[in-house]
């Protein structure tokens, strides 16, 4: 018999598969694809933002999906941990980027999953490879295997679910989990995006599609009201806007009753620039263009794809020469660089969210040893479970330690059923 069965290999399972094993228990890791870490590889633009170099109090306050519920967690196996973790037991040099955000030194997001294969390797951890949960096997009130897609049973002392939400499917994370917590009678919070792209009504970011923008400032708009604003970076989308920025006011957008429709995003492209400055940057710039025609005046304010759409917008006629501008029509280029107008049509569907909010209800998990209140011998990592934050490596940190402490936890009920 298998002393603990780990269903799903993103970095929760792996984590507690690894945790398990370094406190001598025996593991088994199953994996529904052909390879481990799929969706782990296309994180962070295929970078992989591995955590964010804080302490436990901000990494919980960015995971607004019940991240106090990992509090404990976080305590014991942090974000320095999940560095040492990389650099010295898997010898993954790491660096650390604005926003405290840490990647690979590499920018491989390959790199990283090749390093928890390794691991699993030199831990001696058997992989089962296109290996799915059908149902959990249940005797005297307690977890005792798992059957799989073909009916066989697979004995367990303990079962540790860690196959993800429902983003992003076609890397396997299709919702299996929910069904087996569903089996041992826990509660499932429905579903829904949480850091996702965002559709507009306009049509003209399919015009500038594949365009990103750096050190812009994002606010997202109810009336007169700013319900939330971010900076760093976007990126124009066939649909509409995607990027860190948008998926950070994404969540906010998606709380919505209506899922956001009918709220506007305003788009600071000149945060640096009060607009008393801006101002004066524009006296410049026209001066020095003034021989030219207005669309050829902004190449030094603007990405040459977006000056047409911009001109556009301002309602300034194209091949008006710039010393004849007005200065109301100066007036309304400053306006609109430091307020260029979107509307959110909604939410891109599930499918396309970076990381799926809801999923087990947390309140039936015990936060220390991340185990089954209701189903003994049944735990949770990553996730599966209904917690979900911030862009940043916040999300990739709470598997990383819901993982730890569900290996952990898994490994001492075994060795206390071992001495029965």
């Amino acid at each position: 018999m298998t002393g603990i069965i780990v269903i799903g290999g993103g970095p929760a399972g792996v984590m507690a598969a690894l945790t398990a094993a370094d406190r001598g228990a025996s593991v088994e890791l199953w994996e529904r694809n052909r390879s481990l870490g799929r969706k782990l590889a296309i994180t962070g633009k295929g970078r992989c933002n591995v955590t964010n170099a804080t302490e436990t109090e901000e990494l919980v306050r960015n995971l607004p999906g019940n991240g106090q519920f990992l509090y404990g967690a976080f305590s014991r196996f942090g974000a320095a941990d999940v560095m040492d973790f990389f650099e010295q037991r898997c010898g993954l040099p790491l660096k650390t980027e604005r926003g405290r955000r840490v990647f690979p030194a590499s920018d491989r997001a390959r790199d990283v999953v090749e390093a928890l294969e390794s691991q699993l390797e030199l831990a001696g951890i058997p992989v089962l490879y296109q290996t799915r949960a059908k149902k959990l096997a249940l005797r005297q009130g307690r977890v005792s295997g798992v059957y799989d897609f073909s009916g066989a049973l697979h004995p367990a002392r303990a079962v540790v679910v860690a196959t993800g939400g429902v983003t992003y499917p076609a890397t396997g994370s299709t919702g299996d989990g929910y069904a087996l917590a569903e089996q041992a009678g826990h509660s499932i919070v429905s579903p829904k995006p949480s850091l996702v792209p965002l559709e507009t009504e306009e049509t003209w970011p399919a015009r500038v599609s594949g365009l990103s923008l750096k050190n812009v400032e994002l606010s997202l708009l109810s009336g007169e009201q700013t319900l939330d604003k971010a900076f760093g970076e976007m990126l124009f989308t066939h649909f509409g806007v995607s990027g860190p920025i948008v998926l950070t006011l994404s969540k906010t957008v998606c709380a919505q009753q209506d899922r956001g429709r009918g709220l506007r995003l305003s788009l600071d492209l000149k945060p640096a620039l009060t607009p008393e400055q801006l101002q004066e940057r524009l006296r410049r710039d026209l001066e020095k263009y003034s021989r030219r025609i207005f669309a050829n005046s902004l190449g030094d304010l603007l990405p040459a794809s977006l000056i047409p759409v911009f001109v556009g917008l301002s309602g300034i006629p194209e091949h008006k020469p710039v010393n004849q501008l007005t200065r109301e029509e100066r007036a309304c280029v400053c306006s609109l660089l430091k307020a260029l107008p979107l509307t959110v049509a909604g939410p891109r569907p599930l499918s396309e969210a970076i990381v799926t909010a809801g999923g087990v209800a947390t309140r039936q998990i015990d936060p220390r040893t991340m185990a089954s209140k209701l189903m003994p011998g049944l735990f949770f990592a990553g996730e599966v479970m209904d917690v979900d934050g911030w862009t940043g490596g916040y999300n990739l940190q709470a598997a990383w330690s819901s993982g730890y402490a569900a290996g952990n936890g898994a490994a001492a009920y075994c060795l206390q059923e071992a001495d029965f």
